[in-house]
């Protein structure tokens, strides 16, 4: 019975994230994306993705947005998110922190870098992150 759930469980992950693979996103080096399941809400305009980001030890994760609001909860580590109009504000595990859509962002994880479970909530069709310009001073 394991051995089923196990290989049920796999094959689930590998058809999400040839799903989530056709959506383009943005890419920043030390950063893993790793898709859980990509749904309908309600089934038609947009689409529901959740997934778990794996960010390297101090690394900056490229400014973006993206086309629906952002759900995030840290499971390890820690993370600095830099939100456009708002202060530096860091996160650590067990904290949960959201974006709103079309909202320019960036993260920073820490020296142990950081693992997050994000949820997005996306018009079908759209690329889940798009780069941000860089912010002014």
């Amino acid at each position: 019975m394991l051995r089923k759930s196990i290989i049920i469980t796999v094959a689930g992950l590998a058809i999400c994230g040839a799903a989530f693979a056709q959506t383009p996103v943005t890419q920043t080096p030390g950063l893993k994306r790793i898709p859980l399941q990509k749904i309908d809400v309600p089934p038609g305009e947009r689409e529901a993705v959740i997934g778990i980001a794996e960010i390297a030890p101090n690394t900056d994760v490229a400014r973006h947005t993206h086309p629906g609001p952002e759900v995030d909860y840290v499971l390890e580590g820690e993370i600095t998110l830099m939100v456009a109009g708002q202060p530096e504000r860091t996160f650590k595990a067990g904290d949960s922190f959201n974006v709103l859509a079309e909202t320019p962002h960036a993260a920073r994880s820490g020296p142990n870098g950081a693992k997050v479970t994000a949820t997005y909530i996306i018009e079908k069709g759209k690329p889940l992150a798009s780069p941000a310009p860089l912010a002014e001073k």
